[in-house]
């Protein structure tokens, strides 16, 4: 991770055969495109790796999270249930909707813990969405039973985790929908780019309709169609496509060495009796994406962090004191910080932030360090950083 470090002829083909036909544009110009449809050629590509029925290419991956929402009915008001460990783009995407995000504690795993979900849970609630943060799941089965008994939505946030599989399914074709990006830095990119994936033809439909527009894709002259609904243009281009549809086919190429190189550090540091890795659920098996482990206190950890710096070790993340992915830094959601008003609604749902405090995620994040497990290092390159941080936690522990 990322898939842009190991750019190739691959995508220059793909993106050259773009550029010489001459049609940036995922629909409409059939005329002009001999036969050189891109995004659609990467939607059939990415149900096969996913093994979905179904699959809707977009912009971003915070546009497939609103996306999926949208398509399955959450709307103005409703409670969508969230972790307090996650990117921004999760609760941005929920309330672009005007639905009201509901951050919960997390567990072990890094992802949403089943008991903090069920105590969330209120009239209100529409979807429980599970982020498959730093490559790995949450506690899958458990999540699902809470839904499937509350009758509630489960959606997939398997942003960071493509490639990874619980119980030998993909991350992302468990719950109702999964969300995919395809940004810069995810183990395969468009540059930008999401998909939204699900076996119900439905939310399929209102995914493709609602990314376009509302245009229903009849098979019209475009002019033509009609739209059954109101829509926004979440539409990804065929440049964007283009490099996808290299990457993609690329996967399983990089998710191996994802895994010697993970699997390298990780053995180094099992040395250490004192670093406990992240649970991975049983049946579960990571993407390899992120190497993730706790170390006994906040103190430790945050000297861990500072020495991995000093000693050359980049890519390591104390999210703490992050300002993107953990709560303790989210001042703009806690006090509404907007260029729009905000609904009375809204306000009401969100004053919870105010006071809520999330003592169980702070006990697993504070002690947490993750590290981006790079493509591009050589064997001897991961071996040498390995010795750095087994020497880095040493000097401290």
């Amino acid at each position: 991770m990322p898939g842009f470090e190991l750019f190739g002829d691959l995508e220059r083909k793909q993106v050259n055969d773009v550029l010489d036909n001459g049609v940036l544009m995922r629909y409409g110009f059939d005329g002009m495109r001999n036969g050189h449809w891109k995004a659609k050629e990467l939607e059939a590509e990415l149900q096969n790796t996913f093994q979905s029925k179904h699959v809707q290419l977009v912009s971003s991956g915070t546009a497939a999270v609103s996306i999926a929402l949208a398509s399955a009915g959450v709307g103005a008001g409703d409670e969508v249930i969230m972790p307090t460990f996650t990117f921004v783009a999760s609760f941005e995407a929920i309330m672009m909707l005007g639905a009201i995000p509901i951050l919960v504690d997390i567990d072990d795993t890094l992802c949403l813990s089943p008991e903090a979900v069920t105590a969330a849970i209120t009239q209100k609630t529409k979807a429980v969405m599970v982020v498959q943060m730093c490559g790995s799941m949450g506690q899958m089965d458990a999540l699902k039973a809470i839904c499937d008994k509350h009758d509630l939505l489960l959606i997939e946030d398997a942003c960071q985790a493509i490639g990874g599989t619980y119980k030998n399914q993909p991350l992302g074709s468990i719950g109702h929908l999964g969300c995919f990006s395809f940004d810069f830095v995810k183990t395969i990119t468009c540059g930008e780019g999401g998909a939204v994936i699900s076996n119900n033809k439905d939310y399929y439909i209102n995914a493709d309709h609602y990314s376009d527009h509302g245009h229903d894709h009849v098979g019209l002259d475009r002019g033509a169609e009609t739209h059954p609904f109101l829509g926004y243009n979440f539409r990804i281009s065929e440049l964007h496509a283009a490099v996808g549809l290299a990457q993609v086919k690329r996967l399983p190429e990089f998710l191996a060495i994802q895994k010697r190189n993970y699997n390298i550090l990780r053995d180094a540091l099992s040395q250490i009796s004192e670093v406990v890795f992240r649970t991975v659920p049983d049946g579960g098996v990571e993407n390899y994406g992120f190497l993730n482990f706790f170390l006994p206190d906040l103190e430790i950890a945050t000297n861990v962090s500072e020495n991995f710096k000093e000693s050359g070790v980049d890519g390591c993340f104390h999210y703490y004191n992050n300002n993107w992915h953990y709560v303790r830094k989210w001042d703009h959601l806690k006090k509404l910080k907007s260029l729009f008003p905000i609904s009375e609604e809204v306000k009401e749902g969100l004053k919870y932030l105010e006071t809520k405090t999330f003592k169980t995620s702070d006990h697993y994040i504070s002690r947490n360090i993750s590290c981006l497990i790079k493509l591009s290092w050589t064997e001897a390159e991961v071996k040498r950083r390995a010795g750095k941080m087994v020497e880095a936690i040493q000097n401290v522990i």
